[in-house]
């Protein structure tokens, strides 16, 4: 049997808000290659580009952070507890399960606060990454971002319930 390696998880703090941006543009410029043209990579990675409207962002909802080394790894985000907002790995820790760890948190997170279910908007790139951890794809989206349209997927999850043990 093969074991999950362990990924520190932390809250974000304003002081990551740096390292993040430049995470989220190295994700969505390396990893999207093969599902969204430039100007869609260019236009989805300049949603950061304002600081202190990402930092915003980020602490207006549950942000965790994987480091590693002191290097910014991963960070993921649930809103209203029932939608996983954000979640983004840097392409150098892709495959090395910090994605789960972050998505695993909060899942866990949303079903102690009660919620039975959550969704995600996947991009097309994430969305096999969430199927293999249960989602299910209910809409396909076609989103305005600058003078682009990027395509993403609606997917839901049911959760166990804390003490449960079952899906609620």
């Amino acid at each position: 049997m093969t074991t999950r390696p362990s990924h520190p998880l932390r809250p974000f703090m304003p002081a990551d808000t740096i390292g993040l941006r430049e995470l989220f543009a190295a994700s969505i410029e390396e990893l999207t290659q093969e599902d969204y043209d430039e100007e869609q990579r260019v236009a989805w990675a300049a949603m950061a580009e304002d600081e202190q409207a990402f930092a915003n962002r980020l602490g207006s909802m549950v942000t965790l952070v994987v480091q590693i080394e002191g290097e910014h790894a991963g960070f993921a985000s649930l809103k209203d507890n029932t939608v996983l907002e954000m979640l983004y790995v840097h392409p150098y820790h892709a495959g090395e399960g910090v994605g789960s760890a972050l998505c695993d948190a909060l899942e866990r997170i949303a079903a102690a606060r009660g919620a039975s279910e959550i969704t995600v908007d996947a991009s097309e790139t994430a969305a096999p990454f969430f199927e293999d951890r249960g989602y299910v794809a209910t809409r396909r989206n076609s989103v305005p971002v600058d003078d682009q349209w990027l395509t993403n997927t609606t997917m839901s999850k049911k959760l166990t319930q804390v003490g449960s043990g079952r899906p609620s």
